[in-house]
């Protein structure tokens, strides 16, 4: 995590089927970062398909320079866990969590060269994900993660979700 590297395609498929096996997983499921190669989409896909099951892929499209600016800006107490953000949300004093008065981190992964080898690992493994979705005419919905409030991103990806019913009885 510390170099930005990925986990192998075999450990994370095992690992997500074996959770999306689970009773609460039956009626459906949101994945989040996952599948992250095309050897992943096409696995899961398979597993899915295995299952009478469908997929919707909604992808958060951001630019570059606003993630590394939210990344490196990151700030999480080690205590309670709250996340700040320098830019966006900043503790009321320096370096300090409103809640407990902790002195503020940054996460190892968090730093500018480990967030660009992650976006670069992005381009030459995941990126093509989604050109194996289009090709397999699946339904791929683009959310631009870059505006608006986390709660506008949620409700467009929740309209895109009930827009496109994922359920097991409609193909």
């Amino acid at each position: 995590m510390q170099a930005g590297a990925l986990v192998s395609d075999e450990v994370v498929n095992r690992m997500v089927q074996e959770r999306l096996a689970e009773v609460d997983a039956a009626n459906g499921f949101v994945l989040d970062g996952y599948p992250r190669t095309q050897a992943q989409a096409q696995h899961l896909t398979a597993w899915l398909e295995g299952r009478g099951a469908r997929e919707l892929v909604i992808y958060l499209a951001i630019d570059y320079n606003i993630v590394i600016a939210r990344l490196t800006g990151r700030r999480q107490c080690p205590r309670c866990g709250t996340l700040y953000n320098l830019a966006y949300q900043a503790p009321k004093v320096d370096s300090l969590c409103d809640l407990d008065g902790e002195k503020l981190v940054v996460r190892p992964d968090d730093s500018e060269p480990v967030i660009r080898e992650r976006l670069a690992a992005y381009e030459r493994q995941t990126r093509p994900v989604l050109d194996y979705y289009r090709a397999a005419g699946r339904s791929v919905i683009e959310v631009d993660a870059g505006r608006g409030t986390p709660e506008g991103v949620f409700a467009e990806i929740r309209g895109a979700m009930e827009t496109n019913d994922c359920s097991k009885d409609r193909r």
